[in-house]
Order: structure tokens, then sequence, then C-alpha cells
């Protein structure tokens, strides 16, 4: 912060520009509250907001609006800012929240007809430095810069996780490689500026203008001198010279706008706490909410439903005024604690069609938690918690009663992540049997880009607010205690409260799935699918931990020479690890381009997407990236993974979400085993250390070939593509033979190489801009590229516009078997934001659809292997490829079973053709 001998420090929020950076920051993942309503936009503003008067503490500050109505600015150039997009739906719709929000904080709003944001910005600013302020102008707009003095700064708020800047005097000379900020105006009036259709001179980019107002000083500098100058350049500032100073005209911040500087209605109040309250309650910003009775804590992460950690952590519980709670709420929830009660409880389930049941343990993690007790409800307000001893040999008699409960298969089972409390009840030897209703995955497929956890659910549905998890056993950290510390009374309400709310929700969400229309994949599906990945979480993967030490060791060995070689090609000794050193090697002493881009900190970028593109531009380049992915292999994965193996076991346990990807795709954690690296051969060495369980055993993988191509073909009918499947051709060597237009055995390894990209890169939408980075060729290769892609195969071209045109007319895109991927940006008047869900309309049906097929699969696959008796079970799943730990006895009936089941579990009016193997391991399985 730069030393001034001011108390007073005004800050001035460019509001539209901070609000479309806070909506555009959360375009790849919308927040919606439970009305549907995007709140992307009040959420990353309110963000800036509390962290600048936060960290800031201004004494006076305003907020600056423009006005939608014509500036000067229009009357001198009618196609200024003519070429925008319009703003997106839900930012219009977010304004008035957003000043709702910015009035209940009592901070002023400012706005004057016939001028901008940065012209009341502008004036404001060197009003405020006339009367002995400090001001700071809020805003991501370089155009600013101009205004900077000794007293004003820029102030950019920090995005993606870098820091606040502030740009002073020196930071804009530095910038703009100038000597006056003001220059920055003869800057924007030769180079233009395209987001508001300002011309300048042609040909005149950036860097161009920097180095001429460096040299000139001035737009009349360079005229004055033009004949110095030759070519192109000087030809076109010659032919556009009226244009140039228009533009620059346009680029000037005005500053004498007729606005009051009144240092009292500046001055910074204290908000509205109770107006704060409604807006945030309102807009479902709890964590905000609670911050406002607990302002000097700090809210932390929430955990899903059904484990140790329910809940909203690391505030004191605050009840919502507007919300029923337990204190509120008549119930009758009952502590069950001896074998008559038991007894009496038993009875009373045993005749139920369905049942509510939930378990609250000592750990999130399955395969090391102990059972603290059982809950059950199956009447709305009333509920049973069943109470389990600390010995474990005592609670599993208890929980023995419980069996036939649990097995009886004419039962339907609700609970809230149901897989958690399934897995639990394994390792006390019960297996839950009969049908099973998730309300978190319901909701997951009523609503997919929304939240499902159990406080979310039951604010949203019930109007309920639920006991906090902190209330029984304080807040997350080292000084938290375990739920066998709960006092029983506030464990049986909790406990209780848990089961009931969840058979509620299972009431209330129920009708939900028959509106949508997806009660079919809930109930053929997502369901069904839960025994089966509990049973493979139980089974975890064998994991040959002295293989992946042998590895280790190998890796620090190439990676230590790597280094050497690089310290030999850079001629001195650095630190490799150290983008602060590297980037000076690079780009001072080897010099490998005259150009290279900076970080916001000042520093050298050397990010992998830098390098990558300078891979043929010196031989340090290629191995530098060699040496940081041995590393990141190394830490991420083969010193990481036997870290994980589970002491009581000797399994690796991956836990499968089904709630968590909108297409429908399952994710994998602790570990993610979805992730393991298969491009290059050291990545694919880590599965060399996933085996067989023994020496009787088998590591078996089958994989469906290219299942994407396929679904395309099936869903757009393409008769090229169709053609080249039913005949088992190589698709991606006929896609670069029509591409390129030569016979097949003509195709080169190049030519295959790009139309496999392609033909995948068509599936996610992608653009010449996109194929040319992903391919590192120049964009009109990639147009022509794309252009003859669609030239063959037409009929392709065709689905992706009608999947556009069902998503903009249904406001949704649909899978084969009915999943539903909601699309609410579809007909956004906003190119960017359109393009996105233009995107997702052509992925989703496609992607989805592969997921359906290969739950349907793994169903069917389970439940044969029951039926027919067999040992082998499934451990993983890998997006389009299942693996198998199978006795060598049984592997060709296993893997009669897995072909079948896997090619005939939806018929798409093409073969799906599945890929297999089986080895001690599954890198040769693979």
């Amino acid at each position: 912060m730069p030393e001034q001998n001011t108390n007073n420090r005004l800050f001035l929020l460019d509001a539209y520009a901070l609000i479309y950076r806070s909506y555009f920051a959360f375009i790849k993942n919308p927040r919606y509250n439970s009305n549907g309503l995007n709140t992307s936009a009040m959420l990353g503003f309110v963000n800036s907001l509390e962290q600048l008067l936060n960290t800031e503490n201004p004494t006076h500050i305003a907020v600056v609006f423009d006005v939608h109505a014509p500036t000067f600015r229009h009357e001198l150039f009618e196609a200024y800012k003519g070429t925008r997009d319009e703003m997106p739906e839900d930012i219009r719709k977010a304004i008035p929240w957003i000043r709702k929000i910015i009035e209940a904080y009592n901070i002023p709003i400012l706005e004057k007809a016939g001028f901008e944001a940065d012209d009341v910005i502008g004036t404001l600013a060197k009003k405020g430095e006339q009367v002995g302020y400090q001001v700071f102008m809020m805003t991501p707009d370089k155009d600013y810069a101009q205004l900077v003095s000794d007293n004003i700064f820029m102030y950019k708020p920090g995005r993606a996780g870098n820091d606040v800047e502030i740009w002073g005097v020196d930071q804009v000379k530095e910038k703009f490689e100038i000597e006056r900020p003001e220059q920055v105006i003869d800057i924007l009036g030769l180079m233009g500026d395209s987001s508001d259709n300002i011309p300048g001179c042609p040909g005149i980019g950036p860097k161009t203008a920097m180095k001429l107002i460096s040299t000139y000083q001035s737009i009349d500098g360079i005229y004055e001198n033009i004949n110095e100058l030759k070519g192109k350049q000087k030809e076109n500032l010659v032919n556009h010279e009226e244009q140039v100073r228009m533009s620059r005209k346009l680029a000037t911040i005005i500053l004498d706008v007729p606005v009051e500087f009144d240092e009292k209605s500046l001055t910074k109040d204290a908000p509205n706490v109770e107006a704060l309250r409604k807006i945030y309650n309102e807009l479902e910003f709890r964590s905000l909410a609670q911050k406002l009775d607990a302002p000097k804590q700090q809210a932390e992460p929430r955990f899903e439903q059904g484990s140790l950690f329910g809940g909203s952590e690391g505030t004191e519980p605050v009840l919502r005024k507007d919300l029923a709670n337990i204190e509120n709420t008549p119930h009758h929830y009952y502590l069950v604690e001896n074998a008559m009660q038991r007894a009496s409880l038993r009875a009373e389930l045993s005749v139920q069609e369905e049942f509510c049941f939930d378990t609250e343990t000592t750990a999130l993690d399955t395969h090391s938690a102990e059972l603290v007790c059982l809950s059950f409800a199956f009447k709305k307000g009333e509920a049973y918690c069943v109470s389990l001893p600390k010995k474990r040999e005592e609670a599993l008699k208890i929980v023995e009663e419980f069996r036939l409960i649990f097995e009886d298969e004419n039962i339907r089972k609700i609970g809230q992540n149901i897989k958690y409390d399934i897995l639990m009840l394994k390792h006390y030897g019960v297996e839950v049997k009969g049908p099973v209703y998730d309300t978190m995955i319901a909701h997951y497929l009523i609503q997919p880009e929304l939240r499902h956890n159990l406080d979310y659910l039951c604010e949203t549905y019930l109007g309920y607010q639920k006991v906090e998890t902190e209330s029984l056993i304080g807040k997350k950290g080292k000084n938290q205690q375990s739920m066998r510390q709960a006092p029983i009374d506030k464990l049986k309400d909790y406990a209780c409260e848990d089961a009931d709310l969840t058979l509620q929700l299972k009431l209330a969400l129920d009708p939900e799935l028959d509106k949508t229309g997806v009660r079919p994949v809930f109930e053929e599906i997502e369901m069904p699918l839960i025994p089966v990945l509990a049973d493979m979480e139980m089974a975890g993967v064998s994991l040959n931990t002295k293989e992946l030490d042998v590895f280790a060791e190998k890796l620090r060995l190439q990676i230590i020479e790597l280094e050497k070689e690089i310290i030999e090609l850079a001629g001195e000794k650095f630190n490799v690890s150290s983008p602060k050193q590297l980037g000076p090697i690079l780009f001072e002493k080897l010099n490998i381009v005259s150009k290279a881009k900076k970080t916001k900190t000042k520093q050298y970028s050397t990010s992998e997407e830098v390098l990558s593109k300078l891979m043929d531009k010196h031989p340090i380049v290629p191995k530098i990236l060699e040496f940081r992915g041995l590393k990141k292999l190394l830490s991420t994965y083969v010193e990481a993974l036997p870290l994980l193996v589970n002491s009581k076991t000797g399994k690796l346990h991956t836990s499968y979400n089904q709630a968590i990807a909108a297409t429908g795709r399952l994710s994998s954690t602790n570990p993610n085993l979805q992730n393991i690296p298969i491009r290059d051969e050291d990545g694919r060495e880590i599965r060399r250390a996933f085996t067989a369980s023994d020496d009787d055993h088998l590591f078996l993988s089958a994989d469906y070939s290219q299942i994407e191509l396929r679904i395309m073909a099936a869903l757009s009918k393409d008769e090229n593509l169709l053609e080249a499947f039913r005949n088992k051709q190589d698709v991606h060597a006929i896609t670069a033979s029509k591409i390129y237009k030569v016979p097949l055995e003509e195709v080169t390894s190049d030519m295959r190489r790009k139309a496999k990209t392609a033909n995948f890169g068509i599936i996610y939408g992608i653009s010449a801009f996109g194929l040319s980075d992903r391919l590192n060729i120049s964009r009109t290769e990639a147009k022509e590229l794309i252009d003859g892609y669609f030239e063959n195969f037409s009929r392709v071209k065709e689905f992706m516009d009608e999947s556009i045109q069902i998503a903009r007319d249904k406001g949704y895109v649909e899978t084969i078997r009915g999943r539903r991927r909601y699309l609410k940006d579809i007909n956004s008047a906003n190119a960017v934001v359109r393009g996105v869900a233009e995107r997702n309309a052509i992925n989703a049906p496609i992607q989805g659809s592969a997921a359906d097929i290969i739950k349907l699969a793994m169903i069917n696959i389970w439940q044969e292997l029951k039926k027919q008796n067999l040992k082998a079970k499934m451990t993983l799943q890998v997006h389009d490829e299942l693996n198998f730990d199978v006795p060598k006895a049984e592997l060709d009936q296993v893997k009669a079973i897995v072909k079948e089941q896997m090619e005939q579990a939806v018929d798409i009016g093409l073969p799906l053709t599945v890929e297999m193997n089986a080895a001690s391991n599954w890198m040769e399985a693979h």
C-alpha cells in the first residue's frame, strides 16, 4: 500500500465492471438458489465488497453505475460500443439484487445520465485528490490507468487465487512503458478497443502503440514526425489520422462531470444487518447470513450429510427466524437403549413398506469409522435413535438384531447419501437388501446443477433449519470432539432429526421425479447402482507398494539426471523447480523468445501452457516439461498412493460419487483413481502396481472402444461414420482420408493424429482456435480441418445444430435414457455465455449417454455375477473402462458375462465393442 499523509481513503467502485467480472468468474460452475435464480454475480460482488471492507477499511466509499442512455461518445461516434454483446439475462436479473445489497450496506450509489461510470469516477477522484483524499478506483478496466496520480490509484481485485493489484504512477509507467499515466490515452487512441468498438489505427496493437508513444510521447508527436515512419504503418497512420484522433477522444475519461463531491454522503457507515440478512436468506447465501451474527469468525467449508461432519462448520449456530427448527417444531424423538425397546422398534419396522435410516459415526472414512448410533423414521415428526456401545463386540450384537430388517427385500430403505450408511453396515456384517431411495441422488437428477447436501435440501424443500454438527462436538479443528463424546440427549435429537427430515424430503422430492421425467433414470440406473458401488468400494483394489517404491527410486534418479541436463543447458546452477529462477534463465540469458509473457507479479510466465508452445525453441524446454511431469507423477501418485492403503484391509478403497458431474459420469475421490495418467510410458507404469489380489486371481480390464464416437454416429445417423463402425474400420484413418481427400492407404500418421483430435474435439464443440492450440497448427489449417470434417460428415453438423435447437426450445437436452442437462443460458444474447451452453448442448447427450450405458452394464454384470454365484469382484470404474479381480478358474465365465453385458447394455443401433484382457496387473491387462 503506498504511503500517504492522509487519513481519508475513498474507494470508488466501477459497478458493472465488477459485476461482469463476478458473473464470468462462475461461468463454468454457476451458482443457483432453489428458485433457479443464477446468483453468481451477486455472490461474486458481495465477496469482492467484503474483501475490500475487511482488508482496506475505507473511510469513504461509493459504487458508480452506468446509466443506460446515450453519452457524448455516441454523438461523436455512432458505432461506439456497437459491437458489444447484449448483457447476459442473468446479469440483468442480478442488477436489482446487487443494488439492494449496496443499499443495505449503506453505501451510496452514484450515476449520471449522459456519462459513463468511468467519467463519474474520474471526476470524483480528481475532486477528492484536491481536498486531500487518497482515492482508489476499484475496477479491472485498464482504461482507468490514465487517471492515476500521486494520490489516485487503480485497485484491481484479485482473480483466480491472485492477490489484489494496486497501480500507482510507477506501476502504470512500467505496465505501459511510458513517462506519464495520461499517455495511456494516446496508447488507447492508437490501438483502439474492440470491447468498446473504438477503432484506433489498423495494424497497430498494444505493443506497437506503446513503442510509438514511448518514442514520440503522444499522438501529436507521432504526426509531427510522421516522415520518420515507413511502409504500411506510416500509410495506415496517414490514411486514418482523423479516426485515430477521434479514438483518442473516445478513450479520454471526462473529468468535469456535473457531480457534487459530498464528503458526508460518501462516509462509510455501518450496514443494515437486518436488511442484509433478509437478502442473503432470499438468495440462500447461508454462510454470509451467519457471518452477520459472527463477523469475526471465518466460515469453513461444508461437508456432505451421511458422515460425522454434516452441516455447516466454523460459526456458532444461528437460528434463522424465517425457518422452522427443532425448537419450534413439534416432534417425538426417542432414545432406544435396551433390548425390549429395540424389539418393539424392530416389530414396528418389520411391517413398514419403507423406512428411513441413518448412521452416526466417529469418522468420514467408512473403512476406519465406528458406528455410534442408528436412527430410524417411518412417520413424519417421529424418529428413533438406537445407541451403540463403544466396544465393537457389543455393538456387533445390537446391529445383528436388525439384520432381518435391513435384509428384508420387501421394504424400501430411504437415506441421504445412503451408500455411506450401507458401507458402514457392511463393516458390521449386515447387508442392506431390497430397493433403496437416496434423496441426495433424487435431487441431483431433478436439479443437477445445484447443491444436494441435507442442510440445503431441508431449507429449500421443508423450510427447516436442521441442528448443526458443531452444536454437538464443537467447531472443526484439532479440538473438535468425536460424535461418541456428544451428550446422549443431543445425539438423540441430532440423529433422529436427520432420519425424520430425510423421510420428509423423500415425500417432497418424489413427485418432482415425475414432473422432470427422470424417474426411469432414478429407478433403473442410479438406485440399482448404489449396491454395486458399495460392493466395489468395500472390495477395494490391491496395490503393490513395493513395485511403487522401486518405481519411485527410478523416477528420483531420472529427475536428478534431468536436473543436471537442464543446468548444463542453462550454463549455470539454479533451482529448476523455481519459476522465479527459471524465467530469467529462459527469457533473459537464453533469450528463447524476444517478448516473453509475464505474470501479474512481474515474473516471467513459465506455465505448462506457455512452455508447450516453445518446445522447438530450445532443447531445454522439453526437458523442463519432462522434469515437471516426473515430479508431479512422483508426488501425486507414486509416493502418495501407498500412504492411502487401508491398514485393516491392505487395499486401496476409493469412493465413487454419483451426484457430482452434471453429465452423469461417476467421479472418484480419496483417492481419485480416474485421473491416473495413461498417455506417457511413465504414467502408464503406475498401473503396473495395481494388481490382482493374489497368485490365484487375475486382473481383468474391459474397455469400451470409442464409445462416445459411436454414440455420436448413432445419434447423428451420419452414414459415413456408421459405415466405418459397422465395417470395423479405423474411424480416425477414414476421417483423415475424407478430410484430406486422399486414399485410405495414403493417410499418414500425422493426418490420422489430426483427424483423431478433430473427431473427439467435435464432441466437445471445439473451435478452430481450440483445435489450432491443441494441435499446434495455424487457425487457418484448423478451420480447414473442421470445415473438411463437416463437409464429409454433414449429418454430424446437423445433429449438433439440432441439439442446440432442442436445448433452446426445451431448456434442456437428454441422454438416450432420459437423463437431463438443463441449459439456462442457451438463449442468452451474450455470445460467450451462450457459447458455453451450446457446447454443453452438443456434449451432454453424448457423454451422458456413455455414462448411462456403462452404469447399466455395471448393474447387469454385478447381478449376473451374483446370480451365477461367482467370486469375481468388480473393483474399478474409470470412465469407459471396468476392472475386475477374477479367480483364474472363473476367467472364461466372467469374460463372457462382461463382454455380453457391456456390449448389450443398450441398443443404440450400432455395435458396442469391448476390448478385454487379463493379466497379473492393470498395465498388462489394459
